[in-house]
C-alpha cells in the first residue's frame, strides 16, 4: 500500500508549482507563513493538525490555474480526484446554481443541501463575514473531500473554477488550503457588436470562457455610426439587421449572471450615433457652412436629449446590472481648432445655458452629466471614455462618473494622472495593449498575450508607462476590448482564436498583482492543459 500511496503523492506533487505571495485568513486578516506560501513546509496554515498519514506523501504543490491562485497552504495527503458517485452538496440554497454547474462539469451527483459528510464530497458553503471581499474564497482539500467557502456566491463560483481547471489539467486537486481573491474589482472584456454582428451563441460561448477565467464584466457596445444592434420598442426605426432580439439579450444577461458576470451596455453619445441619425436626420449636427458632421448629434436641440434618454430608459430595463457605459468619446464638434466658430449654434446654446463665458466643451460636459442623471436614476454606476472629460471650463463632469481610459492619441488627450489627481476612479482600457481592432486600421496591431503578460499592469494606463503606485487604489480594474472597425477582416471564429491568449494574460494581470512566476511559454502551455 505504501507504493500506491507514494504514486498518488507523486501525482499531487506534479500538479503544480508553489506560487502566490498573499493570503488572508477566514476573518480577513493575514494568513499563511512564508513557508506555506513557498510550499516547502508541512502543516495547515490555520494551525489544524496535519492529515494522517504524514510520511506517505510529499508536500503538495499549489494548483496550476489561470489566473494563478494567490496563496496555497501546502499539506501532505493524496488530494482529491472526482469519481462517479461523488456528491456536490451545498450549505445554502443560494448556491444551487453553482453546485449544479460544477457537478455537471466534473461528472458528479448534485445532492443539494445535506448535513452529512461522505467520502469524496465537494461541499460549497457561504461564510458571510463582515468586510470580506465577496469575490474571495477558500478551497480546502483534506481527508478525501473538498470544501469551497466564501462570503458570497461569486467567491464560491471562483473556487469552483479553480477546482475545475486543476482537475482538467492534472486530474487531482492537491491537498491543502487555497486562499484567493482578485486584486482588481472590475475585470472585463468589451465587445463591439455595433460594427459587426456576433451571434447570440458566440457571445454565450465567450461568457462561459470569461467565467472560467474569473472575469466579471462583458461590455456590449451596440450603437455606433454603422449600426444599432439590439431590438428597440421605443425607436424600432433605428435598429439594424441583423441584430439581437430582446429575448436573446435576456438569455445572454441571464447566462452572464449565472457566471457572476455583469453585462455593461454602452449607447455612445453625443458622438457615434450615426445609426440613430440615419433615421432622424434632422437631429444631425451641422457646421457653420451647413455640412453634416458624421455621427454627431446636435446637443443644442432638446429633441436630441429626448431620443437618447428614451433609449437609456428602455435599455436600463433590459440590462439590470450595476454598471453602465455612457460613451462620450470623439464628439466631432470638439476635434476642430475653434469649435465656437465652426459650430455657432452650439456656442450660443452653451452661453445661454451656462453663462457668457461658456464653451462648446461646457455644453458637451453638460450633455454627459444630463445623460448620467438619466441612468443614475436607475441605480447604475457610471463610466465614460477619457476624452469625454475636459480640463477647465465652467462645467465639470460629475464626480461619480468613472474614467474609462483608452488612449492618449486623441486631440487634447489628458494624462491619466490628471484624472487620478482629481480623485477620480479609473478603469484601464489601454489601447496600446488591450485593443483588438479588426483589420488593424490607424496603426493598430493585434495585441498578443505575451506582451500583456510580460509588460502590462493595471497601472499602465497610457502607452507603456505606469502611473505612480499611490494611485493603484483608484484604478478599479480594466477591460480587454474587441473593436470591429473593419468588420469583415475576421470571422467570429478567428476573433475567438485571436483573443484567446490575450484574454488569459489579461485575467492573470487583473487577478494577481505579483510578477508572474511562470514564463510565457509555461503560461501558454498551461492554458492548453486547463482549457
Amino acid at each position: 500500500m505504501l507504493v500506491v500511496a507514494l504514486a498518488a503523492g507523486a501525482v499531487v506533487a506534479a500538479s503544480g508549482v508553489g506560487i502566490g505571495l498573499w493570503a488572508t485568513s477566514d476573518d480577513g486578516g493575514p494568513a499563511g507563513s512564508a513557508a506555506s506560501r513557498s510550499g516547502d513546509t508541512a502543516g495547515s496554515p490555520s494551525g489544524e493538525p496535519e492529515p494522517s498519514p504524514t510520511r506517505s506523501y510529499p508536500l503538495s504543490r499549489a494548483p496550476r490555474t489561470i489566473p494563478a491562485v494567490r496563496d496555497h497552504g501546502a499539506e501532505r495527503g493524496p488530494g482529491w480526484r472526482p469519481e462517479r458517485g461523488h456528491r456536490v452538496v451545498v450549505g445554502d440554497p443560494a448556491l444551487a446554481d453553482e453546485g449544479r454547474l460544477v457537478a455537471g462539469e466534473l461528472g458528479l451527483t448534485y445532492a443539494g443541501e445535506k448535513g452529512d459528510e461522505r467520502a469524496g464530497d465537494l461541499r460549497l458553503e457561504l461564510n458571510r463575514g463582515k468586510g470580506a471581499n465577496p469575490e474571495s474564497y477558500t478551497m480546502t482539500v483534506r481527508g478525501g473531500r473538498v470544501t469551497v467557502s466564501a462570503p458570497a456566491e461569486a467567491g464560491v463560483f471562483y473556487g469552483t473554477r479553480t477546482l475545475k481547471q486543476q482537475v482538467r489539467g492534472a486530474g487531482t486537486a492537491p491537498e491543502g488550503v487555497v486562499r484567493d481573491e482578485p486584486a482588481k474589482q472590475r475585470r472585463g472584456m468589451m465587445l463591439d457588436i455595433a460594427r459587426k454582428h456576433f451571434t447570440a451563441d458566440w457571445i454565450e460561448d465567450r461568457i462561459r470562457e470569461l467565467g472560467d477565467l474569473k472575469f466579471n464584466e462583458l461590455g456590449l457596445h451596440f450603437s455606433d455610426d454603422q449600426s444599432f444592434r439590439v431590438e428597440s420598442d421605443t425607436h424600432p426605426e433605428i435598429v439594424s439587421d441583423p441584430h439581437l432580439t430582446k429575448a436573446q439579450v435576456k438569455r445572454i444577461v441571464d447566462l452572464a449572471a449565472s457566471r457572476h458576470i455583469t453585462v455593461v451596455p454602452e449607447i455612445d453619445s453625443p458622438g457615434h450615433l450615426g445609426a440613430v441619425l440615419a433615421a432622424h436626420p434632422g437631429l444631425q449636427l451641422r457646421n457653420a457652412g451647413g455640412g453634416a458632421v458624421r455621427g454627431a448629434i446636435d446637443i443644442s436641440d432638446p429633441a436630441s436629449a429626448e431620443i437618447v434618454d428614451d433609449l437609456l430608459d428602455e435599455y436600463a430595463k433590459l440590462f439590470p446590472g450595476s454598471q453602465w457605459h455612457l460613451g462620450a468619446d470623439e464628439y466631432q464638434a470638439l476635434v476642430v481648432p475653434d469649435p465656437e466658430a465652426s459650430f455657432p449654434g452650439l456656442a450660443a446654446a452653451a452661453r445661454k445655458k451656462h453663462g457668457p463665458g461658456a464653451t462648446v466643451e461646457d455644453l458637451a460636459t453638460s450633455w454627459l452629466n444630463d445623460r448620467a442623471d438619466t441612468v443614475r436614476a436607475h441605480g447604475r454606476t457610471l463610466r465614460a471614455w477619457n476624452d469625454g472629460f475636459f480640463e477647465g471650463g465652467s462645467v465639470r463632469a460629475a464626480k461619480d462618473i468613472q474614467v474609462a481610459y483608452w488612449t492618449g492619441k486623441e486631440i487634447g488627450a489628458r494624462q491619466p494622472a490628471d484624472y487620478l489627481g482629481e480623485g477620480r476612479e479609473v478603469l484601464n482600457y489601454n489601447d496600446e495593449f488591450l485593443y483588438y481592432v479588426l483589420g488593424e486600421p490607424n496603426d493598430f496591431v493585434y495585441p498578443t498575450g505575451e506582451r500583456i503578460y510580460e509588460q502590462w499592469t493595471p497601472r499602465v494606463l497610457r502607452g507603456t508607462t505606469a502611473v505612480p503606485s499611490r494611485y493603484d487604489g483608484q484604478i478599479l480594474g480594466g477591460s480587454f476590448a474587441v473593436w470591429c472597425d473593419l468588420s469583415g477582416a475576421q470571422s467570429q471564429d478567428q476573433v475567438a482564436a485571436g483573443i484567446r491568449m490575450p484574454l488569459r494574460a489579461t485575467a492573470q494581470k487583473l487577478w494577481d498583482p505579483a510578477e508572474p512566476t511562470l514564463s510565457w511559454a509555461e503560461f501558454r502551455s498551461l492554458a492548453d492543459e486547463v482549457d
